[in-house]
C-alpha cells in the first residue's frame, strides 16, 4: 500500500474499506490487496451494466469540485465534508480557496487510514482540520468542540455528503441522518449530496454489488430510487438542475437531456430556507 511501510494499528488489511476502494477507482495507491480485489469485482459488475465504474467515480469527484466552486463563488466560506475519504487531487479546501482564500474546512471520517493521511497532509494548515466522526451520529459531529471552535455554525456553511449515504443501509437511519443535517443548517447553508442509483439494473446484478460491499467496512450498500434520494433534500430549495446523474450536474444542463434509466450516481445541491 502506498504511503505505509506496515499496516497501521487497528486496521485489518484483509477487510476491504469503501474509502480505499474509492481511492483505487480514482487511480490512487493507498489501498490493500483486499481493496483492489473487491474494487475489481465492482468494476466487472459495472461492465455488465454497460458502465465504467472508474469513470463514474471520477465524475462523482468532478461533481464535488463543481459544487464547491459554485458555493464558493456564491460566498460560502465554511465547509464540512462528512465521510471525506482519502485525500486526492482537488480536495474541498483546494477548490474553495481558488475563489475564497479564507475558506475554512472540516474533514470528517471514521476510517483510521483516512485520518492518518489527512492529518499528515494538512497538519500545518490552520484553516483546515480533520476530526474523527461517524455519519451515523451527526449531532456529535456538529457539537464537537473541534468543529465549533473552527467554524461559526451560526453563519451559513455547506455540508457535503458525497458518495456516503448509500453505505447507510437502513432507510430510517438515512432519513434520520439527513433530517439532522438539514435541521443544523442555518438559512443560506447548503447540502451537497450524491448517492448510488441502480436505474434499470437487473436484480441479480444489484444484489451482486450488495454482496461485495456487504463484506467491506462499514459493510452494506443501500438500494434507493430517485424519489428516496430526492427526499433527502426535503424542505430545502433544490438548485438547478435538480437531482441528476453526477456527470450531468450543471446548472446549464437541459432537463430533457438527463438519463435516469442507466445505473450510476445521482447528485444534487440544495439551499436551506
Amino acid at each position: 500500500m502506498g504511503g505505509f511501510d506496515e499496516v497501521p494499528a487497528g486496521i485489518d488489511a484483509r477487510v476491504p474499506s469503501v474509502a480505499r476502494m474509492y481511492d483505487y477507482y480514482l487511480g490512487g495507491k493507498d489501498n490493500f490487496a483486499s481493496d483492489r480485489e473487491a474494487a475489481e469485482k465492482m468494476i466487472e459488475i459495472g461492465r455488465q451494466m454497460g458502465n465504467d465504474t472508474r469513470q463514474i467515480a471520477r465524475a462523482n469527484r468532478a461533481f464535488l469540485g463543481r459544487a464547491v466552486t459554485m458555493l464558493a463563488k456564491a460566498g460560502v466560506h465554511q465547509f464540512i465534508d462528512l465521510g471525506a475519504g482519502l485525500p486526492t487531487q482537488d480536495n474541498v479546501h483546494q477548490v474553495a480557496r481558488r475563489h475564497v482564500p479564507d475558506a475554512r474546512v472540516v474533514y470528517v471520517d471514521n476510517d483510521p487510514i483516512v485520518l492518518i493521511h489527512a492529518r499528515a497532509l494538512l497538519g500545518g494548515d490552520p484553516d483546515v482540520i480533520t476530526v474523527q466522526g461517524d455519519v451515523m451520529n451527526p449531532d456529535a459531529i456538529f457539537d464537537d468542540p473541534q468543529v465549533t471552535g473552527h467554524l461559526d455554525l451560526t453563519r451559513p456553511f455547506a455540508v457535503l455528503m458525497v458518495a456516503v449515504l448509500h453505505f447507510v443501509v437502513d432507510d430510517a437511519d438515512a432519513a434520520r441522518i439527513t433530517a439532522t443535517v438539514r435541521d443544523r443548517l442555518v438559512p443560506g447553508g447548503h447540502l451537497v449530496l450524491s448517492h448510488i442509483y441502480e436505474g434499470n439494473a437487473a436484480d441479480d446484478v444489484a444484489e451482486a454489488s450488495q454482496r461485495i460491499y456487504g463484506k467491506t467496512a462499514p459493510g452494506g450498500l443501500a438500494r434507493r430510487g430517485l424519489a428516496q434520494i430526492s427526499g433527502f433534500f426535503s424542505g430545502m430549495d433544490l438548485l438547478p438542475p435538480g437531482v441528476v446523474p453526477v456527470a450531468d450536474w450543471d446548472a446549464r444542463t437541459p432537463p430533457e437531456s438527463v438519463d435516469l434509466v442507466r445505473a450510476g450516481i445521482l447528485a444534487g445541491v440544495a439551499r436551506a430556507r
